[in-house]
């Protein structure tokens, strides 16, 4: 699996677990979510993500989105 896929599942995963958070246990988690949408806004401009660097350091294999 490259870095673009393990990135995207982990960013909608930490996106649905926070809003189902912010829905039954506080409604602060919802900044989490918020926080999320701003970094992949940023990455996408970008093309850089501080989770991916870590990831390519760690070895796997890298994608097209992130470079």
């Amino acid at each position: 699996m490259s870095i673009d896929r393990i990135i995207f599942v982990m960013a909608g995963s930490f996106i649905l677990i926070s809003l189902a958070l912010s829905h039954y246990h506080d409604p602060n988690w919802i900044y989490l979510t918020a926080f999320m949408g701003v970094n992949l806004l940023q990455a996408g401009f970008t093309r850089w993500c501080l989770m991916a660097s870590i990831f390519k350091m760690i070895g796997f294999k890298p994608g097209n989105a992130f470079k």
